[in-house]
């Protein structure tokens, strides 16, 4: 293997392998906080609310973006510009740290949140909305990763794969015309 094809997979495990740790750490600090909010409900007697799960497992969903990346970066194994490896590394780390950063503070959040909610039994829509606030991060850094790791496939192939996208869809376009034109008819 190619020392670039070999770098993109280091790249596109360190895509993964920062997004869940990131992961790992904010559902720690949720779980622990949801595990304190159920014991002051049973300390009290009351019903413990099961949708803290939620908030626990709100964090794990970087990971799944770190995934997607390591596909993505993946895709560029045999197949790039002389050089992309060290790109990939790079972008690999950064793109994993930034949603493992995510998913860190996504699971500070959803701790207060789970207090919040087991105390008051109120909140559920504004707290999911303010965790979905925290996991836009995330979503950005992995689509401006996905746009950057484009850059560093050959040109050639980029050229060469838009003729024959716009050729499949004006093919797709000419099979429907007539169904769409019988359907017009009264």
């Amino acid at each position: 293997m190619e020392i670039d094809s070999a770098l993109c997979v280091a790249g596109a495990v360190c895509a993964v392998g920062f997004s869940a740790a990131g992961s790992a750490i904010g559902i720690g600090k949720a779980a622990c906080a949801a595990i304190g909010a159920w014991k002051k409900c049973y300390a009290q007697n009351k019903q413990a609310p099961y949708i803290l799960f939620s908030y626990v497992g709100a964090p794990l969903t970087q990971t799944l973006y770190g995934m997607i990346l390591m596909f993505v970066i993946l895709g560029l194994v045999g197949n790039c510009i002389p050089g992309a490896g060290v790109a990939a590394v790079i972008l690999g780390i950064f793109a994993g740290v930034g949603i493992g950063a995510s998913a860190a503070m996504q699971g500070q959040a959803a701790a207060g949140a789970a207090d919040s909610q087991a105390e008051t039994g109120k909140g559920l829509a504004n707290n999911m909305a303010a965790l979905g606030v925290v996991e836009t991060v995330a979503i950005f850094v992995m689509v401006f990763a996905m746009i950057a790791i484009g850059s560093l496939k050959p040109k050639a192939e980029a050229e060469a794969a838009e003729p024959a996208a716009l050729e499949q869809a004006a093919e797709a376009a000419a099979a429907e015309a007539p169904a769409a034109a019988e359907a017009a008819l009264p």
